[in-house]
């Protein structure tokens, strides 16, 4: 049995909800979320590694790397497959899928199964925990993701918003594609990938999130059996090395013509002061610039409204905010057939907001508009794992959100309408149909 030291239970009552958490040496953190009922289980298996983290050091040995864009996605991709071939075909076998994804700040590997839970557990653990790299399949691996590379590349929705990252950041990897370049993945090789494997998939950077109708003592005894015959030895701290990037953004608009029906158009701002945030302190900040763009831009206020009547939007229409603890923005955008006019429009939105000040009324139906989505979404066993390990590699814990939401101000709101939403600190992206070869501008 776990020792006190290495097992804890958190209630929370607003979600009736009870979270075991587990130490395993040589520091796994180990999450699970009994769901009483439930026939599917669900398991999520990540590290603390996504696209931006191509420059680091480990605390202790002095050495600074500097890696090829991609590698994280890269090694995402060759995990899944090993000596005994496909790892898929063998999660299929016990009736469960299985996927994998790499954003720009983790990699996780996840299945979901309504029987053999134990088996695909094993298997989960097992495949993430035995890298097998050679000089003919990362070949062939460069040549797939190659291709995948280019299909992106003439993806617009993918481009308009890789082009609005690019505008808004001048040396942050954010702006940086996930999957990196043609040229910068055929730098990589089995012994680059076994360097960054051993020091990002150490068990002290990664976390292993579990839910559904489970016991959560079986399932840490069995955790710790595989991660314990392993012999792993303590690594010292990854230190992420960023360059410094300017409150300036890097150009204020670029067009780009492709083959589309109607124009894309993706307007950002820069939250130059996000980095500074750790920990709850971000996620503050996250949910409050989340409530602002919902009072100005929300479905049900009249600004959404009006432009819906005019045909200058449609229901792919969103306002966005991103934050992590080394950037962070806001995004407004979607499809339209005017992106000038609607440019005008959100603009004009903005500044009659800090004249006149927002809505209290709108402010607490915001409010208890994304409590409840928040409080809905615990019925997806896939939304929990995600958005938990998500928050926890930056230093908050997403079951603290509804909290956090209760004491946000509405004077805070107001302050950060003039923190973020910032002239001097915005880009526009935009995407028009193609008649003069596809040139961006």
């Amino acid at each position: 049995m776990p020792t006190e030291n290495s097992k804890k239970m958190r209630e929370f009552v607003e979600l009736q909800e009870t979270l075991f958490c587990y130490r395993i040496d040589p520091g796994l953190q180990l999450y699970i979320l009994p769901k009483a009922g439930y026939e599917n289980k669900y398991a999520a298996f990540s590290t603390n590694f996504g696209s931006i983290d191509n420059h680091f050091r480990i605390d202790g040995d002095g050495e600074t790397v500097k890696l090829p864009e991609g590698v994280a996605h890269f090694l995402e991709h060759k995990l899944f497959e090993d000596e005994r071939g496909n790892v898929f075909d063998r999660f299929a076998a016990y009736g469960a899928s299985s996927n994998a994804f790499t954003p720009f700040t983790h990699t996780t590997y996840l299945f979901s199964t309504t029987d053999h839970f134990s088996e695909c557990l094993e298997l989960l653990l097992d495949f993430v925990q035995e890298p097998y790299f050679t000089e003919e399949s990362v070949s062939k691996e460069q040549g797939i993701i190659a291709q995948e590379i280019r299909m992106y590349e003439d993806n617009p929705g993918w481009r308009v918003f890789f082009d609005l990252l690019q505008s808004l950041y001048r040396q942050h990897p954010v702006r940086e594609d996930i999957a990196g370049t043609v040229e910068s993945i055929s730098r990589i090789t089995p012994e680059l990938l076994y360097q960054c494997y051993r020091r990002f998939y150490h068990p002290s950077n990664m976390a292993l999130f579990v839910v559904g109708d489970l016991d959560p003592d079986q399932i840490w005894r069995q955790v710790e059996e595989n991660i314990a015959r392993r012999g792993y030895r303590e690594l010292g701290e990854i230190i992420r090395l960023y360059p410094e990037e300017p409150e300036t953004v890097a150009r204020p608009r670029i067009t780009r013509e492709m083959i589309v029906s109607e124009p894309l158009f993706n307007l950002g701002f820069k939250d130059a002061a996000a980095a500074q945030f750790k920990g709850k302190a971000l996620l503050r900040r996250e949910s409050a610039a989340e409530l602002l763009l919902d009072i100005i831009f929300g479905p049900s206020e009249p600004l959404f409204n009006e432009l819906y009547e005019e045909a200058l939007i449609d229901d792919r229409f969103d306002a966005g905010y991103t934050a992590e603890s080394s950037y962070g923005y806001a995004l407004i955008g979607g499809a339209t057939r005017e992106p000038e006019q609607l440019y005008d429009r959100i603009m004009d939105a903005i500044a009659e907001a800090k004249r006149n000040g927002l809505s209290g009324e709108a402010f607490e139906r915001h409010r208890r508009d994304r409590l409840g989505r928040f409080m809905r979404r615990f019925n997806s066993l896939e939304y929990i794992a995600h958005n938990y390990l998500a928050y926890r590699f930056r230093g908050s814990d997403l079951f603290d959100y509804p909290a956090v939401l209760q004491q946000i101000e509405l004077e805070e709101i107001q302050a950060l309408l003039e923190e973020i939403l910032v002239p001097e600190r915005h880009a526009v992206s935009i995407i028009l149909p193609a008649n003069s070869g596809g040139a961006a501008k």
